[in-house]
């Protein structure tokens, strides 16, 4: 449950996933409702000329979370700390403290360029958890591991609920819990979003992911970022912020991305949530009760 202290106001904080063809616009005026960005360090690293200066006039107005594409956590292969140092001088050169990845992976002997879902086993556990320790050391930031959408269960030997909870406590890291993961995976593996969602650690989240996706099927959802989000994802987000008090929250739209005016309605949406969610806790709080 959330701690008995109203979460401070870093914690009511909304952003947006940054895409190159925003930059021009939000260096100019970028709206107050977008609290901080987020970026995928790979698209961004090796940007120079007039992308590379208009990112870092807005890393040094705002603030900004990382969010890695190509770390592959979960690889049989040897991690790639060329790599990773490369991040870690990325992240230091406009000072971002925040570095997330997938619990997944998208390299063996060659990049697949796609995620794709780690075995659920005891061994994987200890495989991820030792190789997040060894990015840690690198990145000299702590390590946060999201949820992911997958598609099939090779080799499961348990659920991925037992397999997220078992490698966060293992590699001692945060959660990135993304919200819409949870909701596409309980349509495509047919289980309860909602359970899955109170199972998570309280203690370990550090930010939330939100989203739209595709339906394919009636049991069949794609994670695609392309869409509006859907009424039981905004609904299984105020179940979150009841469950696990309110986190900074990232609007993802990576795609049929529409004028910045549609998306801050999504945006404003999240902010009354929160303020809702803090309401509530306050109101709990004055009246002597915490279980909210």
């Amino acid at each position: 449950m959330p701690s008995n202290k109203i979460n401070n106001q870093s914690a009511s904080k909304v952003g947006l996933g940054l895409r190159r063809e925003m930059l021009t616009e939000f260096c100019a005026n970028t709206p107050k409702e977008i609290d901080f960005f987020e970026v995928a360090p790979e698209n961004w690293m090796t940007l120079g000329g007039k992308f590379g200066r208009q990112f870092t006039q807005l890393a040094e107005q705002h603030p900004f979370f990382c969010h890695g594409l190509s770390l592959s956590i979960g690889s049989p292969e040897p991690l790639d700390v060329g790599f990773v140092k490369g991040i870690k001088a990325f992240l230091d050169s406009h000072n971002i403290d925040i570095y997330s990845e997938h619990l997944s992976y998208c390299s063996g002997t060659g990049h697949m360029y796609d995620l794709m879902p780690i075995p659920f086993t005891e061994e994987a556990v200890k495989h991820v958890s030792q190789r997040i320790k060894q990015v840690e050391d690198i990145l000299e930031r702590p390590f946060i591991l999201e949820n992911v959408s997958f598609y099939a269960a090779p080799g499961a030997q348990m659920s991925e609920q037992a397999f997220v909870n078992a490698v966060l406590s293992e590699a001692d890291c945060k959660l990135l819990l993304d919200v819409n993961n949870i909701y596409v995976n309980s349509i495509n593996h047919n289980y309860n979003a909602s359970d899955f969602l109170a199972a998570m650690p309280t203690e370990r989240i550090a930010y939330l992911h939100i989203a739209g996706h595709y339906q394919e099927d009636v049991d069949l959802m794609i994670d695609t970022h392309g869409a509006d989000i859907i009424d039981p994802v905004w609904a299984l987000l105020q179940d979150c912020y009841r469950l696990h008090g309110v986190h900074p929250t990232l609007l993802e739209r990576d795609f049929n991305i529409p004028e910045t005016p549609v998306l801050l309605n999504e945006i404003n949406k999240i902010h009354q949530y929160q303020a809702d969610a803090l309401a509530l806790l306050s109101s709990a709080q004055k009246g002597g009760h915490y279980d909210v």
